[in-house]
């Protein structure tokens, strides 16, 4: 949808150019003027022949054909101009600028689309509106500043809301980040997120085009695109960030199961990110963090070598990196004594290694060429320095510039004399590098980055899953919960292994269904939702006597239509969940089970369907993690098990949209076997 006119026009004019650079048609145009746009450029104004010594019209009418238009008008008079654009000047690419359109209500709403109709309708493409234009190499068609320093490898970026993305110029500057497009799509009545993302998936070439895309975005319209261009571009060796805003909700939703309390609109962002390999970020300053990070050498590995002259910042920075799971081995034996070696007394080199405030440059040059050749066990450095009044800031700043490009290992720059040494600092931004001035945000943005699996695989796994079953069964099924039958036949034929268990609904088939299950024995009641909210669960019953009492007690409580007697197992509580969240498709969440899924809200998400490795990086993204793995000498669970059954299960929602909410809650896990004690299943046809 997007095409050349937008990109690299020919001639542009700016319908409402001004003088007055304090409205958006006056600013638009001098931000063009001063970009150095080398086609025609134009503007429309009643009232004026000349602005800002561009030749100005004052019809439309009278204007010659030109490959794109700026809109900077009233809304209600933009459909005239695109209409004459459009038909007589043959304009080809749109930018309105305008605001009063869908966002001001129904009427603006139908205007919109009235003019996004007319201009896919003539074959042509456009921006916004109610947006603040777009930068190319070619044009800076954006009413606002600052405008970023262009570089046809900086980062393209694509935002929903113009405010914010001026934001985040100002956070990128500040570290040095340059910029290769930047598309602000407003209302995105035509073109959105999802439409550039296609844009530079389809016209990526890896020698010319930028390797590191930004998104901002408020409202994902068509998941599934974005899923596939975004995953795309990564495995052509693009690295994408993205920030997602309006993902929280005002107190939790009344839902009738553990996973549609806990899986919501954001669950399905995140699992959505994880599938594409996006990395998630949450705020204007992380989201350049980690750009600046993408634009240093991959980090292959999780140890990190810290070299610094102060040490509180490299304590922070430690727990920063430590808290996302990345280590700062400490460094022994004869590398050790040779890295003591080359410093001044007092410093240390355990790691972080702590040259102190009397370093020269030579040292720190030496440190880092021992580490980044000498030390195979390190895979990245990070060098903290700053002005302290004892050293050439200069000399340093030379240093670094060397070592970012010469170093096999990324390095990766903490310089947080952003004020003492503003000229200096300037003088290394100006070579084409980037600045992290805060080492805890740098921690976290490279924690971030190595949270993010790559990009999943597109096949479904069908081994030994009987779809046929599943839809006979779902098609058989009325709306509502399915009964615990129908559930075992339903993850039978998944092959996801089921407890042994029989509902029985008078005394004298109770007592058979004990003696085939074997004891000790669970009761559960049939009807409820909440079996435990109303005393409708007794475990480990050894003994008839046992069993028939709390059955006679259980088939009193209200609404209760049966009792489900259950072998009992041992071993760790798991659970898995999902919830058919709309575009989406269906969110599954794993963690532990039993009541610690309310109690730690320890969970993590995937989309449907979900391969093996997005599966085992769900459990090992887990805080639990280490019980799952076993821990104090306790076993663990088998994660192949516990994987396994997270992908079958995806399968079978992937087949059966009609189920809307699904917990299986508990499992019990050991190492031999992993099996489903308790199931709650919702349909919605």
């Amino acid at each position: 949808m997007i095409n050349d006119k937008l990109i690299n026009p020919a001639s542009i004019v700016v319908v409402g150019g001004s003088d007055d650079l304090f409205k958006p048609g006056g600013k638009v145009l001098k931000n063009i003027i001063d970009g150095k746009f080398c086609g025609k450029l134009y503007a429309v104004n009643p009232k004026q022949d000349l602005v800002q010594g561009v030749k100005c019209f004052r019809d439309i009418e009278d204007l010659p054909s030109v490959d794109m238009a700026i809109l900077a008008i009233q809304a209600g008079s933009c459909l005239r101009v695109v209409e004459i654009l459009v038909k007589k000047k043959n304009t080809k690419a749109f930018i309105i600028v305008s605001a009063g359109f869908s966002e001001a209500g129904e009427e603006g709403r139908r205007l919109e689309k009235e003019i996004a109709d007319m201009v896919s309708e003539a074959g042509a493409c456009m921006i916004g509106p109610n947006c603040i234009g777009v930068i190319t190499q070619s044009y800076h068609g954006v009413f606002t500043s600052p405008v970023p320093k262009l570089n046809s490898k900086g980062c393209d970026f694509v935002s929903g809301s113009g405010a914010t993305a001026v934001f985040i110029f100002e956070s990128a500057m500040q570290k040095g980040l340059n910029f290769a497009s930047v598309y602000s799509v407003g209302n995105s009545a035509q073109i959105g997120v999802e439409e550039v993302l296609e844009y530079w998936d389809n016209t990526y070439r890896s020698e010319t085009s930028s390797p590191i895309k930004l998104i901002y975005v408020e409202n994902i319209h068509n998941p599934d695109k974005l899923l596939h261009h975004a995953s795309s571009l990564i495995r052509k060796g693009c690295r994408i960030a993205a920030i997602k805003a309006g993902t929280t909700e005002a107190g939790s939703r009344a839902a009738s199961s553990h996973t549609g309390a806990m899986a919501s609109s954001d669950s399905a962002v995140e699992a959505l990110f994880r599938k594409a390999g996006i990395v998630r970020c949450s705020s204007r300053d992380e989201l350049t963090t980690v750009a600046s990070v993408f634009f240093h050498k991959n980090l292959k590995g999780s140890n990190i070598a810290i070299i610094t002259h102060a040490g509180g910042p490299a304590v922070m920075l430690t727990d920063a990196l430590s808290a996302g799971g990345l280590n700062i081995p400490k460094i022994t034996g004869l590398h050790h004594d040779k890295l003591l070696a080359m410093m001044n007394p007092g410093a240390s080199a355990d790691n972080p290694i702590d040259l102190i405030a009397t370093a020269t440059t030579e040292q720190l040059e030496q440190v880092i060429e021992y580490v980044d050749k000498q030390i195979a066990e390190i895979d990245g450095m990070i060098v903290i320095f700053g002005n302290n009044g004892l050293s050439d800031i200069t000399e340093i700043y030379d240093l670094l510039h060397k070592k970012i490009k010469s170093c096999f290992k990324p390095l990766y720059p903490i310089l947080p004399s952003v004020s003492s040494s503003s000229e200096e600092l300037g003088y290394f931004l100006n070579k084409g590098h980037v600045n992290f001035p805060d080492e805890v945000v740098l921690g976290k943005a490279l924690t971030k980055i190595s949270e993010t699996p790559f990009p999943a695989d597109d096949e479904i796994f069908l081994d030994n899953i009987d779809v046929n079953a599943i839809r006979k069964i779902i098609d058989d099924s009325p709306n509502g919960y399915l009964d615990p039958g129908g559930i075992q036949k339903l993850l039978n034929a998944a092959k996801i292994p089921v407890v042994k268990e029989i509902v029985v609904y008078d005394s004298t088939e109770l007592l058979s269904a004990a003696r085939q299950t074997g004891y000790p024995v669970a009761l559960k009641v049939v009807g409820p939702v909440h079996k435990s909210d109303v005393g409708g669960v007794t475990l480990n019953i050894k003994s008839e006597r046992h069993l028939t009492a709390e059955f006679c007690r259980m088939m009193s409580i209200n609404d209760v239509t049966g009792v489900l007697v259950q072998q009992m197992l041992s071993g760790i509580e798991l659970f898995i969940g999902a919830k058919y969240e709309p575009r989406f498709g269906h969110i599954i969440l794993c963690g532990l089970g039993g009541i610690f899924v309310e109690v730690l809200g320890d969970v993590s998400s995937g989309l449907a369907p979900l391969t093996f490795s997005e599966a085992e990086s769900m459990i090992r993204s887990l805080k639990s993690y280490k019980i799952i793995r076993g821990t104090r000498g306790k076993q663990g669970i088998n994660e192949k098990i516990f994987a396994e059954i997270i992908v079958r299960l995806s399968s079978l929602l992937r087949n059966a949209t009609e189920i809307k909410e699904l917990d299986l809650n508990p499992l019990i896990g050991s190492m031999e076997s992993i099996t489903v004690v308790d199931a709650r299943l919702r349909i919605e046809k």
